[in-house]
């Protein structure tokens, strides 16, 4: 029997070159790329008109001695941006909504002489960075050893404003803060929350070689669990803050130091563990501070207020009965004892909505009628994590 030969059928499609779809793809990308480039030089016309208008701000807040900084004002902007962003149903987030404008509004205030803000330093800390968020790259940062030296340099006026750590998620009060507040005649002019995630930092090639962990006393407090599971006969030494901690560790290979991994490139040491933080929600809210005189904005939506009341049974409930009267949102009642007065103490409260409204201001009237201390801190508009 004889096999049949099967004979393919020649294809009548003619062959499409190889090349000829990378080809159409460039050509695509060029008109793609010229598109972008025609925009970025609208928007760079834009900017330009942009800042010619802050210096006709400029020129009119020196007339009428108006604030180069105005927390509330920007805060207000940012809110308006991403809303029109989450309108227009785009690929922008609101985070880059607001990492944008906030280096334009930073570039802004650097126009019309941007205020020095001082920080707890040195360059690294957590501080550094709510700082960078809050003012952007354009700010000019001033390091501090101490958060009381953050207090006096703008009462001195080595900066015009500051930025200190007042309450973490998980850590509660910042007792440093606390106290400052209690002399200072510094007010809350805006607040910040940050994110903040621990990293543990050496020279050391692992764990193994780690015989003590250096950090600021809340570092070590949020990182408790991780450091008894996995370092439990290691020493924790307290200092003044995380970057201070990574020098000290930058300086001996046994030691280690809990830091932002930010750190870790500056001081030249290694990440030897990330998120080590025992909470995975662990945010330090941070405020900053203005000189006692700094007009309020209209529009806070956030009022701190310090008291103290006298040692007597119903004492706190009276000074905190007008608040309920009158419907305020108090979120937030903090005590800590007062210094040199064994036993005594004084609370801290946060309060939320219209505060400026009259009904809020006839409680907190009647609230200081209570008090034997009664001081407003300041009022803001309330923050959002960064």
């Amino acid at each position: 029997m004889l096999a049949t030969a099967v004979v393919a059928k020649p294809s009548t499609r003619p062959a499409r070159p190889a090349a000829r779809r990378p080809a159409r793809d460039r050509e695509s990308l060029a008109r793609l790329r010229s598109r972008i480039d025609r925009i970025d030089d609208s928007i760079l016309r834009l900017l330009v008109e942009r800042f010619r208008v802050v210096e006709e701000v400029l020129q009119a807040k020196q007339r009428s001695g108006g604030a180069v900084y105005r927390p509330l004002r920007e805060h207000v902007q940012l809110a308006r941006l991403e809303k029109l962003a989450a309108t227009a149903a785009g690929p922008l987030s609101g985070e880059a909504v607001r990492a944008i404008f906030g280096e334009v509004l930073s570039a802004s205030r650097a126009l019309q002489g941007s205020p020095s803000i001082a920080y707890l330093g040195p360059k690294g800390t957590f501080s550094e960075r709510a700082a960078q968020a809050q003012f952007g790259s354009a700010a000019r940062l001033v390091p501090v050893a101490s958060i009381p030296e953050v207090f006096a340099a703008v009462e001195r006026k080595r900066a015009r404003l500051g930025i200190v750590p007042i309450e973490n998620s998980t850590e509660g009060m910042v007792g440093p803060t606390l106290d400052s507040l209690v002399a200072s005649p510094l007010r809350i002019v805006a607040e910040r929350g940050l994110a903040v995630r621990q990293a543990l930092l050496s020279r050391a090639p692992s764990l193994d070689g780690i015989r003590r962990v250096v950090s600021h006393p809340q570092s070590l407090a949020q990182c408790r669990e991780w450091l008894a599971r996995r370092l439990p006969d290691v020493q924790a030494i307290e200092v003044a803050s995380n970057a201070a901690a990574a020098a000290r560790a930058a300086r001996s290979p046994s030691t280690a130091a809990i830091a932002s991994r930010d750190a870790a490139p500056r001081y030249g040491l290694r990440v030897l563990a990330e998120d080590i933080q025992d909470a995975a929600n662990n945010v330090t809210r941070f405020v900053v501070l203005a000189p006692e005189g700094t007009p309020s904005e209209p529009g806070a939506d956030k009022l701190s207020v310090l008291f103290s009341v006298r040692n007597k049974p119903g004492a706190l409930y009276r000074a905190l009965e007008p608040l309920a009267r009158a419907g305020v949102d108090l979120c937030k009642l903090e005590s800590r004892p007062m210094r040199g007065r064994s036993w005594e103490y004084l609370f801290f409260v946060d309060l939320r909505g219209a505060i400026e409204g009259a009904r809020v201001r006839r409680a907190l009237a009647a609230m200081e009628r209570e008090c034997i201390l009664f001081k407003v801190l300041g009022a803001y508009a309330e923050a959002r994590s960064a």
